[in-house]
C-alpha cells in the first residue's frame, strides 16, 4: 500500500484513494474488490512514468472501471507504470462480477487505486502488504 488520502479526481461520494503499487516481482493478476455488475469501463492514454509516483494517478496510461452492487458502487484504476507494456481487462459492460474473481492483470510494474466509499472503514495502512483475493481492504458502513 503506497497511501490512502482524499484525492482531486475521486469519484462522488468515494473521496479517499488507496492505491497499490506492484513491482516486477509482484503478481499483476487483479481481481474484483467487490461482488456487483459492472457499470462504466473506460480505456485513458497516457505516460508510463513510474508507477509509485503519485502522478501516476492521473496521467499514466490506466483502466478507470467502476461496479454496482446493491451496497453502492466502487470505481478503482489498473494504472500502467514504466516498464508496463500492457493492461489487461476482461469483462465487459453489464457483467456481474463476484468478489475476488479474475478481472484482468497488469504486465510487469503497475499499480491500482481504489476509491473506497465515503464511511466505509480503511482496514490496510501505507507498508502493508496485500496478497490479492486474500486481504480485506476495506468494510462498507454498516447498514449500507
Amino acid at each position: 500500500v503506497l497511501s490512502v488520502a482524499e484525492a482531486p479526481e475521486a469519484p462522488a461520494g468515494a473521496r479517499r484513494r488507496l492505491s497499490v503499487f506492484m513491482s516486477v516481482f509482484n503478481c499483476h493478476v487483479n481481481r474484483s474488490p467487490i461482488s456487483g455488475r459492472l457499470g462504466d469501463y473506460a480505456y485513458v492514454r497516457g505516460l508510463k512514468a513510474a508507477a509509485f509516483s503519485d502522478k501516476a494517478s492521473t496521467e499514466n496510461e490506466q483502466n478507470r472501471i467502476t461496479l454496482v452492487s446493491a451496497a453502492g458502487s466502487v470505481t478503482f484504476k489498473q494504472i500502467a507504470g514504466a516498464l508496463a507494456r500492457r493492461i489487461v481487462f476482461y469483462p465487459k459492460v453489464g457483467d456481474e462480477l463476484t468478489r475476488g474473481s479474475r478481472i484482468g492483470l497488469i504486465k510487469f510494474g503497475s499499480r491500482v487505486d481504489l476509491f473506497v466509499p465515503d464511511g466505509a472503514e480503511v482496514l490496510v495502512k501505507p507498508g502493508d502488504k496485500l496478497k490479492a483475493g486474500c486481504t480485506a481492504i476495506a468494510r462498507w458502513p454498516k447498514g449500507a
